[in-house]
């Protein structure tokens, strides 16, 4: 949350909404962080794979909407280290999400291969298949970050909305308007 300090990042704590995860989902992260604990490295891959089809979405709808480029043209995607925080950004300038896609897509699942997902991931042991490979294939790399991190944060701007924060710990996540406005013009950073 470049930008802000310390008391405006609690403040926006205390003041977001909270909403618990759908049951499946904290089924799918234990899996998947359990299952992938040596191959962490695989989140990078997974963040970057969702900044891409963020940018074909947004590439997409351009061809019939003169519009959907207008609070940025360029389609990019950008991963900055920062070492003093301990925090790594992938920043996209896809699609984004509003504020009901973030609580619909990284707090829910709505796809009717979660419980293929779910089944899959617990029966993998015996399986040839890598858990890694499965992950791609179902859609659910975004929860990967949370191999390597204790909390995750999800900034995103959307073409039809305002800018919001998404944050979890993996147990709970809020959502609240982010108070710095419009810093993205279009897109997400993880």
């Amino acid at each position: 949350l470049d930008g802000l300090n310390a008391s405006q990042i609690k403040e926006i704590r205390e003041k977001s909404e909270k909403f618990a995860f759908q049951a499946e989902v904290n089924r799918m992260m234990k899996l998947i962080i359990n299952s992938l604990y040596k191959n962490k490295e695989i989140f990078l891959r997974e963040l970057i794979s969702n900044a891409s089809d963020a940018l074909d979405k947004i590439r997409l709808i351009s061809l019939t909407d003169e519009n959907a480029l207008v609070g940025n043209e360029e389609l990019t995607v950008k991963i900055k280290c920062d070492k003093e925080k301990n925090m790594l950004h992938v920043t996209d300038t896809g699609i984004g999400m509003t504020k009901e896609e973030l609580v619909k897509n990284l707090g829910t699942i709505a796809k009717s291969g979660t419980s293929e997902f779910l089944n899959r991931m617990t029966e993998i042991q015996d399986d040839t298949q890598s858990t890694s490979e499965l992950i791609g294939q179902f859609g659910v790399g975004f929860y990967s970050a949370f191999l390597v991190a204790d909390r995750v944060i999800v900034t995103s701007k959307h073409n039809n909305d305002t800018q919001h924060i998404w944050e979890s710990d993996s147990n709970e996540f809020s959502v609240i308007d982010d108070p710095r406005g419009n810093t993205l013009g279009r897109g997400t950073t993880i």
